[in-house]
Protein backbone atom coordinates (compact mmCIF):
# COMPACT_ATOMS: atom_id res chain seq x y z
CA UNK A 1 0.00 0.00 0.00
CA UNK A 2 1.51 3.28 -1.06
CA UNK A 3 2.41 6.21 1.47
CA UNK A 4 0.14 9.30 2.13
CA UNK A 5 1.46 12.74 2.22
CA UNK A 6 0.43 16.07 3.06
CA UNK A 7 1.28 18.69 0.48
CA UNK A 8 1.40 22.46 1.10
CA UNK A 9 0.44 24.45 -1.91
CA UNK A 10 -0.30 27.81 -2.96
CA UNK A 11 -0.17 29.40 -6.43
CA UNK A 12 3.26 30.19 -6.22
CA UNK A 13 5.96 28.64 -8.17
CA UNK A 14 7.86 26.34 -5.83
CA UNK A 15 5.19 24.57 -3.53
CA UNK A 16 3.71 22.60 -6.95
CA UNK A 17 7.35 21.69 -8.11
CA UNK A 18 7.97 20.19 -4.70
CA UNK A 19 4.47 18.26 -4.91
CA UNK A 20 5.65 17.34 -8.28
CA UNK A 21 8.64 15.86 -6.90
CA UNK A 22 7.13 13.80 -3.73
CA UNK A 23 4.22 11.97 -5.82
CA UNK A 24 6.84 11.15 -8.56
CA UNK A 25 8.62 9.36 -5.71
CA UNK A 26 5.57 7.41 -4.45
CA UNK A 27 3.86 9.46 -2.09
CA UNK A 28 0.38 9.55 -2.67
CA UNK A 29 -1.06 13.10 -2.55
CA UNK A 30 -3.17 15.21 -0.56
CA UNK A 31 -3.34 18.76 -1.22
CA UNK A 32 -3.91 21.57 1.44
CA UNK A 33 -4.24 24.77 0.39
CA UNK A 34 -4.35 27.31 3.65
CA UNK A 35 -7.02 30.12 2.94
CA UNK A 36 -5.66 33.27 4.18
CA UNK A 37 -8.86 35.69 2.82
CA UNK A 38 -9.06 38.12 3.62
CA UNK A 39 -5.08 38.62 3.30
CA UNK A 40 -4.32 37.55 0.16
CA UNK A 41 -7.43 37.21 -2.85
CA UNK A 42 -9.46 34.62 -4.45
CA UNK A 43 -7.76 34.36 -6.88
CA UNK A 44 -4.73 32.10 -5.02
CA UNK A 45 -7.60 30.03 -4.01
CA UNK A 46 -8.11 29.12 -8.04
CA UNK A 47 -4.26 29.52 -8.81
CA UNK A 48 -3.63 26.36 -6.15
CA UNK A 49 -6.59 24.25 -7.37
CA UNK A 50 -5.31 24.43 -11.06
CA UNK A 51 -1.87 23.41 -10.12
CA UNK A 52 -2.72 20.54 -8.11
CA UNK A 53 -4.83 19.35 -11.60
CA UNK A 54 -1.68 20.67 -13.07
CA UNK A 55 0.53 18.21 -10.96
CA UNK A 56 -2.00 15.15 -11.31
CA UNK A 57 -2.11 15.46 -15.17
CA UNK A 58 2.12 15.30 -15.13
CA UNK A 59 2.04 12.39 -13.06
CA UNK A 60 -0.55 10.57 -13.67
CA UNK A 61 -1.85 10.20 -9.73
CA UNK A 62 -4.85 11.31 -8.21
CA UNK A 63 -5.37 13.03 -5.09
CA UNK A 64 -7.64 14.87 -2.77
CA UNK A 65 -7.52 18.83 -2.13
CA UNK A 66 -8.82 20.35 1.63
CA UNK A 67 -8.88 24.09 1.89
CA UNK A 68 -8.18 25.12 5.22
CA UNK A 69 -9.42 28.59 6.63
CA UNK A 70 -6.04 30.48 8.13
CA UNK A 71 -7.83 34.55 7.71
CA UNK A 72 -9.11 34.06 11.08
CA UNK A 73 -5.86 33.04 12.85
CA UNK A 74 -3.69 35.56 10.47
CA UNK A 75 -6.04 38.09 12.10
CA UNK A 76 -5.21 37.13 15.43
CA UNK A 77 -1.47 37.21 14.52
CA UNK A 78 -1.84 40.70 13.10
CA UNK A 79 -3.23 42.53 15.93
CA UNK A 80 -1.75 40.81 18.54
CA UNK A 81 1.85 39.73 18.43
CA UNK A 82 4.68 41.40 17.11
CA UNK A 83 4.56 42.15 13.12
CA UNK A 84 8.33 41.07 12.57
CA UNK A 85 7.56 37.25 13.72
CA UNK A 86 3.91 37.07 11.66
CA UNK A 87 5.79 34.58 8.85
CA UNK A 88 7.13 32.58 11.46
CA UNK A 89 3.76 32.53 13.94
CA UNK A 90 1.69 31.43 10.37
CA UNK A 91 3.89 29.38 9.05
CA UNK A 92 4.37 27.12 12.43
CA UNK A 93 0.46 27.37 12.73
CA UNK A 94 0.12 26.11 9.13
CA UNK A 95 2.49 22.87 10.14
CA UNK A 96 0.25 22.04 13.12
CA UNK A 97 -3.26 21.72 11.35
CA UNK A 98 -0.83 19.56 8.29
CA UNK A 99 0.33 17.64 11.20
CA UNK A 100 -3.62 17.18 12.26
CA UNK A 101 -4.55 16.70 9.04
CA UNK A 102 -1.61 13.87 8.62
CA UNK A 103 -3.07 12.05 11.36
CA UNK A 104 -6.80 11.95 10.32
CA UNK A 105 -5.63 11.29 6.74
CA UNK A 106 -2.97 8.42 7.46
CA UNK A 107 -0.31 10.40 6.16
CA UNK A 108 3.40 9.66 7.28
CA UNK A 109 5.16 13.15 5.86
CA UNK A 110 4.56 17.04 5.08
CA UNK A 111 5.71 18.27 1.70
CA UNK A 112 6.49 21.65 1.47
CA UNK A 113 7.98 24.49 -0.76
CA UNK A 114 10.44 26.03 1.46
CA UNK A 115 14.58 26.72 -0.25
CA UNK A 116 16.59 28.07 1.89
CA UNK A 117 17.15 31.79 2.45
CA UNK A 118 14.34 32.75 -0.31
CA UNK A 119 12.41 34.20 2.63
CA UNK A 120 13.58 35.54 6.40
CA UNK A 121 11.35 32.52 7.42
CA UNK A 122 13.15 30.04 5.63
CA UNK A 123 16.61 30.93 6.87
CA UNK A 124 18.23 27.32 7.76
CA UNK A 125 17.59 28.69 11.74
CA UNK A 126 13.89 29.32 11.42
CA UNK A 127 13.17 26.35 9.23
CA UNK A 128 14.76 24.10 12.09
CA UNK A 129 12.57 26.28 14.86
CA UNK A 130 9.43 25.66 12.70
CA UNK A 131 10.49 22.15 12.46
CA UNK A 132 10.07 21.81 16.12
CA UNK A 133 6.27 22.61 16.35
CA UNK A 134 5.61 19.11 15.04
CA UNK A 135 6.61 15.23 14.98
CA UNK A 136 5.81 14.31 12.10
CA UNK A 137 8.96 14.69 8.82
CA UNK A 138 8.70 17.76 7.07
CA UNK A 139 10.13 16.94 3.69
CA UNK A 140 10.95 20.11 1.34
CA UNK A 141 12.47 19.00 -2.04
CA UNK A 142 13.95 21.91 -3.21
CA UNK A 143 15.67 22.52 -0.03
CA UNK A 144 19.06 23.44 -1.81
CA UNK A 145 17.65 24.62 -5.43
CA UNK A 146 17.58 27.99 -6.52
CA UNK A 147 14.99 29.80 -8.29
CA UNK A 148 16.45 29.18 -11.80
CA UNK A 149 16.43 25.53 -11.30
CA UNK A 150 12.60 25.24 -9.49
CA UNK A 151 11.56 27.60 -12.79
CA UNK A 152 12.77 24.88 -15.32
CA UNK A 153 11.22 21.92 -13.44
CA UNK A 154 8.14 24.03 -13.18
CA UNK A 155 8.46 24.73 -17.04
CA UNK A 156 8.85 20.86 -17.81
CA UNK A 157 5.84 19.87 -15.81
CA UNK A 158 3.54 22.91 -17.34
CA UNK A 159 3.06 24.80 -13.92
CA UNK A 160 5.28 27.55 -14.27
CA UNK A 161 2.79 29.51 -16.56
CA UNK A 162 -0.46 29.07 -13.94
CA UNK A 163 2.29 29.81 -10.86
CA UNK A 164 3.25 32.99 -13.16
CA UNK A 165 -0.37 34.61 -13.39
CA UNK A 166 -0.43 37.57 -11.49
CA UNK A 167 -2.52 37.59 -8.08
CA UNK A 168 -2.17 39.52 -4.63
CA UNK A 169 0.44 39.59 -2.32
CA UNK A 170 -0.34 38.49 1.57
CA UNK A 171 -1.31 41.61 3.64
CA UNK A 172 -0.44 39.69 6.60
CA UNK A 173 3.48 39.67 5.33
CA UNK A 174 5.91 40.60 8.41
CA UNK A 175 7.68 43.78 8.86
CA UNK A 176 11.37 43.69 8.63
CA UNK A 177 11.00 40.04 9.42
CA UNK A 178 13.79 38.42 11.56
CA UNK A 179 15.53 35.96 10.14
CA UNK A 180 17.34 34.85 13.65
CA UNK A 181 14.30 34.16 15.82
CA UNK A 182 14.53 33.44 19.54
CA UNK A 183 12.43 30.34 20.50
CA UNK A 184 11.42 32.22 23.57
CA UNK A 185 10.51 35.14 21.77
CA UNK A 186 8.25 33.24 19.35
CA UNK A 187 6.46 30.96 22.09
CA UNK A 188 6.15 34.28 24.41
CA UNK A 189 4.27 35.64 21.45
CA UNK A 190 2.33 32.28 20.81
CA UNK A 191 1.06 32.20 24.24
CA UNK A 192 -0.89 35.21 22.72
CA UNK A 193 -2.54 33.49 20.60
CA UNK A 194 -5.37 30.38 21.27
CA UNK A 195 -2.74 27.61 19.56
CA UNK A 196 -5.06 24.61 20.28
CA UNK A 197 -8.33 26.36 19.62
CA UNK A 198 -7.43 27.24 16.30
CA UNK A 199 -5.81 24.39 15.38
CA UNK A 200 -9.24 22.08 16.00
CA UNK A 201 -11.27 24.85 14.65
CA UNK A 202 -9.16 25.23 11.31
CA UNK A 203 -9.42 21.22 10.61
CA UNK A 204 -13.02 20.91 11.59
CA UNK A 205 -13.92 24.02 9.09
CA UNK A 206 -12.01 22.47 6.49
CA UNK A 207 -13.50 21.64 3.35
CA UNK A 208 -13.14 18.89 0.55
CA UNK A 209 -12.46 20.18 -3.06
CA UNK A 210 -12.75 17.35 -5.99
CA UNK A 211 -9.88 17.44 -8.46
CA UNK A 212 -11.46 15.70 -11.53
Amino acid sequence: MAEKAIYLISGGMDSPVAAYLGVIKGWTPIYVYFDNRPFSGERELEKATALARRIMEATGIRGDMIVVPHGRDLDLIVNRCRRNLSCLLCKRLMYRKAEALAKIHGCSAIVTGEIVGEQASQTMHNLILNTSVVTIPIVRPLLGLNKTEVEAIAKRIGSYEISSIKSEGCAAAAVKARTLAKKAEIEGEEGLLPIDELVESGIREAKSIRLP
